[in-house]
């Protein structure tokens, strides 16, 4: 992180968007679980669904992202560090995290079904903290291979 400070300016919108994401797609479970229209045998539909819905929020977040970092960060900071390599280490950083945050999201509540605790108790502290840290793990992977870090 010495190496290009810039990146840690988006250490926030990557976390912060993995825990959104990932709540939504648990709340989505956890409803459908309460009435009853979702089992554990539903698990591969509903895992499927909600990775067509993270490629379509990724993508378009992702977009966001890599134009909001060029256009808007580029101007304000003025720094030299503020590349299109850094646009999309974010840009990748933020499609991947919304994919890992919804896989997370709509597993942990129906897994917490199956082993028999409540899983509008149980998901939601797990689920910040298991995509918080893969989050951090995705982005400095990334930073790491597409930067030379």
């Amino acid at each position: 992180m010495s190496k290009l400070v810039i990146l840690t300016a988006y250490i926030p919108m990557l976390m912060d968007t993995g825990g959104n994401s990932g709540s939504q797609a648990s709340g989505t479970v956890i409803r459908g679980i309460s009435l009853g229209q979702v089992e554990f045998s539903d698990f591969f539909k509903v895992m499927w669904k909600e990775i067509r819905v993270a490629a379509l929020c990724g993508l378009t977040l992702g977009g966001a992202a890599l134009f909001k970092v060029m256009l808007v960060d580029h101007t304000i900071m003025g720094q030299a560090s503020v590349t299109w390599s850094v646009a999309a280490v974010v840009a990748a950083t933020l499609f991947l995290t919304i994919l890992c945050a919804k896989i997370i999201g709509c597993t942990l509540p129906l897994l917490a079904k199956k082993i028999g605790f409540d899983p509008a108790v149980m998901a939601s502290p797990f689920i910040t903290t298991i995509v918080d840290g893969v989050s951090l793990l995705v982005y400095f992977s990334i930073s790491r291979s597409v930067l030379g870090l």
